[in-house]
């Protein structure tokens, strides 16, 4: 099936992102494509002493604020479970399934499509929750992925709807494995790779999703990843080449390959195979060689006749529609600063009219049945929830199912504005920014006066920021804040000129884009320069470092969401299965392995240069991450308070990179909420219960944020001990 994405997973060797691929945490799962990137398991943030402590004035006026009656959204309507979210048909359309809370941790419930209140939870998690499912075309099992405590060692499970058992499908220690490929015409049976026998490499195994019995069909000794088509045949592979370009390999139909096509250097962020139509013979492409943006092209493989389907002057091609049984791509969707769809065949044309017309907001659509009967279309908005329909495309009807969070409805939520930003090298930075609403009544993107700002950067760092509802800026902006949000260089979906301009510009270029967009804001009074805070999560936690060591004085303070601290360490401690991408890393961030690069990275690691830092930091990091690892965050906080200078430091024992469970998402932000707080003079909502279920823990500092000491104490005495706490 064809799968495209903006997604650096997707669109160079189906490797997780690097240090991250977006938000600081990991929320509950929303729309966010028509076609999900694979991932994992599916390829379905003064020299002298610190002025750090807040006087007693700037205490009291949070606490004010906090406590005026001054209407504040609570922090649970944000980031607890959603009421139902990632609706789904199943292929013969008879059912509907959705993820929902089941004794509050997410689980999948199915129900017939015509009443889906009538739904039941079919799958048993009662931990962590379930983020990602799919459907098996047999229509009667559900499909899902999941790891233990954020490890990523991801496991791939079965769940028959006849008993609601569900069966480990890769029953195996320390492997991550990633569905390869689902395909209609094997109903019982997928494709799963495991990297069992060699930790660098994924081996394609045939799995029956009943038994469990599994048939080797390619090992894999050298490839960072292997395309099949929907007759489980394995047809293409890629591996990076020394000079940092990859090679596309075909196979021979004899157990070998064959050269196919060189990808150079410059376009392996902006192409890749992304599948086949039903014939096999059409190989589609995302393909940026011979222009800067990625467009969607194909191969015809019998004749080698190659074409240009759809393409955009500023973005790559990102989401795609897929015909359930053809497979020819009907429709892609090119984001630059919103969504824009582009129809490719005029069978679904009218349905796409109908359907962009229905509601406010970005269509998506997640799900279709295998005759193409009936739709889910999904809205993305950026001030209320994600609304769901059940189409009928015979009837040109849809009607309405559910929102994924009706507490949401009648909140005062606040509008995103897209804008571009020109960095002061001419590059085109396209941004968005929220703004409280009460500071912008007109809706116009500009405050009445300049306000304290939070600088929230975007993980990846080869991802990027969209439009859309967006938990982090709605608290932060209902809070007081401007909250502003940059795609920098190196961020992907805008051509390969824009990705490439942040090759080894780590610390250097990459931070300058965000100071400009700082400048920016300064400069057209939406920012107080005394009151800008920067936090992000993965490499925006790197960047929330750099932002307090390259340029101390810039910021007023910085939250470090599982970001690096020293880039050597992080380049030697990459998770064994991402080695084949070695040489991607080595150019794009530098290398270690000689003098000139590891003194780049030497010089581009905020832990060497801990003295510098001045302005309050919270770190926040979850134990068992395997991208970012805790020592990350150890030797900085170690390195800081050896120097006398405070930090503040929250751990999660069960989480890896990013915070999944909600509880643990929502202990964070309450610490975060009250953190910034103190250091910007905001309002906020006090800490109260919400570490309720948390295993949040703080090493260090804890006395830097406003009732985070009183809050770990109370909630230790009430959980004094915890099994599922490692």
């Amino acid at each position: 099936m064809p799968r495209l994405s903006c997604c650096f997973a997707a669109l160079v060797i189906s490797l997780p992102g690097f240090v991250g691929c977006g938000s600081k945490s990991a929320p509950a799962p929303e729309e966010v494509s028509a076609t999900p990137a694979k991932t994992a398991a599916s390829k379905s943030p003064r020299a002298g002493a610190p002025a750090i402590e807040p006087t007693s004035q700037q205490s009291d006026r949070a606490d004010l604020a906090a406590t005026a009656g001054v209407e504040l959204i609570g922090r649970k309507i944000l980031f607890g479970n959603p009421d139902k979210a990632s609706a789904r048909l199943s292929p013969d359309g008879s059912k509907l399934s959705y993820l929902a809370p089941r004794d509050g941790v997410l689980n999948v419930f199915v129900g017939p499509v015509d009443d889906p209140n009538a739904a039941q939870p079919v799958t048993k998690d009662d931990y962590r929750g379930i983020q990602t499912y799919f459907w098996a075309y047999d229509s009667r099992h559900i499909l899902y992925a999941q790891d233990t405590g954020g490890d990523e060692d991801f496991h791939v499970y079965s769940v028959d709807l006849t008993t609601n058992q569900a069966k480990d499908l890769t029953p195996l220690a320390k492997v991550s494995a990633q569905i390869e490929e689902v395909s209609e015409k094997f109903p019982e049976e997928i494709l799963v790779g495991l990297n069992d026998r060699d930790p660098q490499f994924h081996d394609v195994y045939r799995i029956n999703i009943a038994t469990g019995e599994r048939t080797l069909i390619q090992k894999n000794t050298e490839f960072a990843s292997i395309t099949s088509d929907d007759e489980y045949r394995v047809r293409f592979a890629m591996k990076m080449t020394l000079d940092g370009g990859s090679q596309l390999y075909q196979a021979d139909g004899q157990g070998g390959w064959k050269e196919f096509q060189k990808i150079d250097f410059d376009d392996t962020l902006t192409t890749s195979p992304t599948g086949f139509d039903k014939t096999g013979q059409i190989l589609y492409m995302t393909d940026s060689r011979g222009r800067d943006t990625g467009a969607l092209t194909q191969i015809d493989l019998a004749s080698g006749t190659e074409t240009v389907l759809a393409a955009n002057d500023l973005a790559d091609v990102g989401g795609a529609l897929a015909h359930p049984t053809e497979k020819n791509i009907q429709a892609v969707s090119f984001d630059y600063e919103r969504p824009k769809w582009q129809v490719l065949d005029p069978a679904i044309a009218d349905d796409m009219s109908y359907l962009e017309k229905l509601a406010d907001g970005e269509l998506q659509v997640p799900s279709r049945t295998l005759d193409d009967k009936t739709w889910i279309a999904a809205y993305i908005q950026d001030d209320g929830p994600v609304r769901y329909y059940l189409y009928d495309r015979a009837k040109k009807e849809a009607r309405f199912l559910f929102t994924n969070r009706s507490s949401l409805e009648g909140q005062p939520l606040a509008k995103m504005h897209p804008l571009v930003i020109e960095s002061r090298d001419g590059l085109k930075l396209v941004s968005y920014l929220t703004l409280p609403k009460s500071a912008d009544p007109a809706h116009s993107g500009r405050p009445k006066e300049p306000l304290p700002m939070v600088l929230v950067v975007h993980g990846g760092p080869w991802g990027r920021d969209t439009w859309g509802y967006d938990s982090e800026h709605q608290l932060l902006a209902n809070r007081g804040y401007a909250v502003l949000s940059v795609n920098y260089r190196g961020s992907t979906s805008f051509g390969k000129k824009f990705a490439n301009a942040g090759n080894k510009e780590w610390a250097a270029k990459m931070h300058d884009d965000l100071i400009d967009a700082v400048d920016w804001a300064i400069h057209e009074r939406v920012a107080d320069p005394k009151r800008v805070a920067i936090m992000g999560g993965s490499y925006g936690g790197y960047a929330t470092l750099v932002g307090l060591t390259f340029t101390p004085e810039k910021f007023a303070c910085g939250v470090d969401i599982v970001g690096p601290s020293n880039l050597l360490t992080l380049l030697n401690t990459i998770p064994a299965y991402w080695a084949p991408a070695l040489q991607m890393f080595k150019d794009r961030v530098g290398d270690p392995t000689t003098a000139e690069g590891k003194k780049l990275v030497n010089e581009r690691s905020p832990l060497n240069l801990v003295e510098r830092i001045q302005r309050p930091l919270l770190i926040g990091q979850g134990a068992n991450d395997p991208r970012v690892k805790q020592s990350e965050a150890d030797q900085i906080v170690q390195a800081m308070e050896k120097k006398h200078i405070p930090v503040t430091y929250l751990l999660f024992p069960d989480e890896g990179h990013g915070f999944a469970r909600p509880e643990n998402n929502l202990a964070f932000n309450a610490a975060a909420e009250a953190f910034l707080a103190r250091q910007l003079e905001g309002r906020y909502e006090p800490i109260g219960n919400d570490f309720a279920g948390s295993t949040i823990t703080s090493p260090s500092g804890a006395e830097g944020v406003p009732g985070l000491a009183a809050a770990l104490e109370k909630h230790a005495l009430e959980n004094p001990t915890d099994r599922r706490n490692p």
